[in-house]
């Protein structure tokens, strides 16, 4: 009884009339209100008589909290509201989930974007010595952005004993002298970085140099480098080697070379100052695994594998078949001269290959950070080369690189629809293609081909399917150098392309301020070089950043459907496409002569006229062009914009013509991509 009564008087000191106290201030008189039956409840108690009914008060008890929470007007809208908030969430997660599973797989850095090249010594010096060097190439970081790279890709910088820095490598974990420090190299990366960039490099697995120290331990058969080369008996009387057998070293001549320390021959694919490595020795896998985990630690985004074909021979050591049998085998002596079965793209290669890409998967789990793996596959067939991509459930390349638009030596429309349908038809399905006119081992585009296609290679660069692949100096049109003494102990005609990038028309075209430089520059500097045609509107350069910027503000050149409608002796004609964008690029480029072509006769529904989206003539950007009978000098290229919701790729005529490397539609009403189309 006593408890209750101190409840009750408890509740008369709070409520007295019906006057709510706040709990904050004190002795506060606040005027009376009518109470409201529908919202008031009775406080029950020993002296009931002397209450009057209340309302909610801030500060109230929790006795008077749960009589109201459990009148239905205050519990169905708090029901209500919980049930929203389920719903709403789950619909939320649910949305989440159907997004994901609907939407195609994003695209990774290297698809992107276009690859930039480098060979390191050609591009810029920074210390005067007349050879160019990483912190001359972290200098012109600037320019590379103003191009929209997104990847720079640098050739072989290792510390090697030819002149050339390609193959012959003294230590796969060192810089070069001649190209700065390991600490120039760890600056560049990371300026790099800093810029929103990636970097690959060049990694030649399959020899060392002469001078490497295994091969220094291989040759006087210490311990585990005994069997790190590859090495047989041979017979050498008089300085005249007998080989064992008839392989060729791909410069010609025997592919084996007596080791006077050793008193027998070691095997080299390429020059004899280059071993080949054993790679059937579990020992010699590993090696190679940990110089790619040390770069990879170094913070480089992938490799480029160069000559992997090469890494394993025949065990059995027959001759390979002449192709020629009627030619006497004492006059074979050129590679050319024999079918390579034995000493290329042996079985167990590609396990090799597959080893390399499980080795970089490792550094790939962190997000945002997968490591790109390429590989060279120069002079394969293109059903070989297709192999590189790996097995539906087994990858191995991201892609391999695709050279053949690098060796044509003359253009037509057919021969660059047969190039593009070769690698888009032969390509295994959800793989993505890459492009390249130019490299450090091809003569560049101006000397194979005229100065009149540096801007329509370019267009066709930028408007297929797949990533672009810029060799340095191509965006401005840069061509080989003469063959002149090139104080160079090397094939000259592998030096031709790699002449000094010209930046400007000042002394040694602004590569380098010093004396001499390694190779000369080429004579056509003072007109063709960066600085100039920054300021020309017209020139090669600004069609190159005008193609690069439509290429990555476009989901149809990234993303979407490539269809080829015409291809004759002068011209080819393709669309880019995509689902869910009611527009098409129509791309029309002439490498033959001069032609008229009727776009309406190739297309049903073409408006007459069509506005220009990009030209190789900078004067007919935004003009409109009669679609019956548009006229295209040689080397003329455009890119043709038509609203249309007619997409070719549904037509049936064309859907044998229609290549896509990851379908992918898009939605306007949500702005995403999604893949159920």
């Amino acid at each position: 009884m006593a408890e209750d009564r101190r409840k009750s008087d408890s509740i008369q000191m709070s409520m007295k009339g019906c006057r709510t106290n706040n709990g904050f201030v004190q002795n506060e008189d606040i005027p009376e209100l009518d109470p409201d039956p529908g919202s008031a409840v009775s406080i029950p108690g020993p002296q009931e008589s002397e209450l009057q009914v209340i309302r909610p008060y801030a500060g109230m008890p929790k006795e008077v909290l749960f009589q109201f929470s459990s009148q239905a007007r205050y519990r169905v809208p708090r029901e209500v509201l919980f049930w929203l908030t389920v719903a709403t969430v789950l619909l939320l997660i649910g949305a989440t989930i159907a997004i994901i599973a609907i939407s195609p797989k994003c695209l990774d850095w290297w698809q992107v974007g276009p690859m930039y090249q480098i060979y390191p010594r050609s591009f810029k010096d920074s210390d005067k010595d007349g050879n160019g060097d990483l912190k001359g190439i972290q200098n012109k970081l600037d320019y590379i952005t103003s191009l929209n790279i997104k990847t720079v890709w640098l050739t072989s910088f290792y510390k090697s004993s030819l002149k050339d820095f390609r193959y012959a490598v003294e230590d796969f974990q060192e810089i070069d002298p001649l190209f700065g420090t390991m600490t120039d190299f760890e600056n560049l990366v990371a300026a790099i970085h800093d810029k929103g960039l990636k970097l690959i490099i060049d990694f030649i697995p399959n020899h060392t140099s002469d001078k490497h120290a295994w091969f220094q331990l291989s040759r006087t058969q210490t311990g585990k480098y005994t069997d790190y080369y590859i090495w047989r008996d041979c017979t050498h009387e008089n300085d005249i080697t007998i080989p064992p057998n008839n392989w060729l070293s791909v410069y010609g001549n025997t592919s084996w070379h007596f080791d006077e320390v050793r008193k027998q021959c070691y095997f080299h694919q390429f020059m004899k100052e280059q071993p080949d490595l054993n790679f059937r020795n579990p020992a010699v896998q590993e090696e190679i695994k940990e110089i790619i985990q040390f770069w990879l630690a170094k913070g480089v985004d992938g490799f480029s594998f160069d000559a992997v074909k090469f890494l394993l021979e025949a065990k059995h050591l027959r001759d390979e078949i002449q192709v020629n049998k009627s030619q006497s085998p004492d006059t074979v002596t050129h590679y050319s001269e024999l079918y390579h079965d034995f000493t290329t793209t042996q079985v167990g290669m590609h396990d090799l290959v597959r080893s390399f890409r499980q080795t970089m998967d490792q550094y790939s789990r962190e997000p945002g950070r997968y490591r790109f793996m390429g590989a060279e596959a120069q002079a394969e067939s293109i059903d070989r080369t297709m192999m590189y991509y790996g097995l539906p459930f087994t990858q191995e390349a991201d892609f391999p690189f695709n050279y053949y638009l690098t060796t044509l030596d003359n253009l037509s429309g057919n021969i660059v629809h047969d190039v593009i349908t070769s690698w888009m038809e032969n390509m295994p399905e959800g793989r993505w293609p890459n492009w390249m006119i130019g490299g450090p081992d091809s003569s560049r585009l101006t000397s194979r081909l005229g100065n009149q296609y540096v801007n329509i290679m370019n267009m066709l660069l930028f408007t297929l399917p797949g990533t672009p692949i810029t060799y340095y100096g191509e965006e401005i049109g840069m061509g080989n150098i003469l063959a002149t003494d090139l104080n160079e102990n090397y094939d000259a005609n592998t030096l031709l392309s790699k002449s000094p990038m010209q930046w400007d028309n000042s002394s040694n075209a602004g590569f380098s301020e010093g004396n001499h430089t390694w190779l000369p520059t080429n004579s056509d500097y003072h007109v063709v070089n960066v600085e100039v045609q920054k300021t020309q509107p017209s020139s090669a350069l600004k069609l190159y950043q005008e193609l690069s910027l439509l290429h990555s503000n476009e989901l149809l050149f990234s993303r979407g459907w490539f269809c080829l409608l015409r291809n004759d002796s002068h011209s080819v004609v393709y669309t880019r496409e995509l689902d869910g964008i009611d527009k098409v690029f129509i791309v029309v480029l002439n490498f033959g002569e001069s032609t008229q072509l009727n776009l309406q006769e190739m297309i049903s529904g073409l408006p007459t006229r069509l506005r220009i989206k990009l030209s190789t003539n900078s004067t007919s950007k935004g003009s409109e062009v009669e679609t019956h009978g548009i006229f295209l000098e040689k080397g003329d290229g455009v890119i043709l914009e038509h609203n249309t919701k007619n997409l070719l790729h549904h037509q049936t005529a064309f859907r044998d013509k229609c290549f896509v490397s990851n379908r992918a539609c898009y939605s306007s009403a949500l702005n995403i991509l999604y893949s159920l189309c």
